[in-house]
């Protein structure tokens, strides 16, 4: 209690004290002033005429995913694979639930492949492709949110 009372003190005092800084002419501020609004605006003035961030809107390989006769492993929808007899809904459920793939001969690596499902694999392996995954066609590639 002592030490907060000694502190008002001594903060009270310290207002009152005189100041060693000297006191700049109002002409000098101003003169600050404007110089730094002339660089915020020239700054503002480049900003203005950035060139254009042209981000990937697109995804290049949309036809592999359901839109073509070849398919990626990677980043196709579960319910692509129902264009293929056969395949739909074990196998592809194992192809989607056991990516990334390297390449489509990986397809033969899944743990719990029949041999018969395995058939169906080659049967169809001319139609596979492997592209790198990409975050926003992996995330829904088991359920993409269609329900009946």
């Amino acid at each position: 209690m002592k030490i907060a009372v000694l502190a008002a003190l001594v903060s009270a005092v310290a207002a009152f004290a005189p100041s060693n800084q000297v006191q700049r002419p109002a002409t000098e501020l101003a003169a600050e002033r404007r110089e730094f609004l002339g660089q915020a605006a020239a700054f503002a003035g480049l900003a203005a005429f950035a060139p254009a961030a042209n981000a990937v809107r697109d995804y290049d390989s949309v036809g592999y995913l359901g839109g073509s006769n070849v398919v990626d492993i990677n980043n196709a929808n579960v319910r692509v694979y129902l264009k293929m007899p056969g395949l739909y809904p074990t196998v592809a459920g194992k192809i989607v639930s056991n990516g990334p793939y390297k390449s489509v001969g990986d397809l033969y690596n899944i743990p719990g492949l029949s041999g018969a499902e395995k058939d169906l694999l080659k049967k169809y392996e001319s139609r596979f492709t492997a592209l790198p995954p990409q975050a926003d066609y992996v995330i829904d590639n088991i359920n993409n949110g269609l329900y009946r």
